[in-house]
């Protein structure tokens, strides 16, 4: 039982692939992240837009140059 414990302890191939995981988990963390605050702008700036196309169609003389 011994010498299969200290034989599992030193196989490390089920390392790389615990290491491809976490890689992957972080890669999928940080997407959703970005994709989140990317989402944000892109609201924001359509909102914006808009709200100045609602504006000068309700007062065109008041409207940008």
């Amino acid at each position: 039982m011994r010498k299969l414990l200290q034989a599992l302890k030193r196989d490390d191939r089920g390392v790389t692939a615990l290491e491809y995981v976490i890689l992957a988990v972080v890669v999928v963390a940080a997407v959703t992240v970005g994709g989140s605050i990317l989402r944000n702008v892109i609201t924001s700036a359509f909102t914006s837009t808009g709200s100045a196309i609602q504006a000068c169609v309700n007062s065109p003389k008041t409207c940008g140059s």
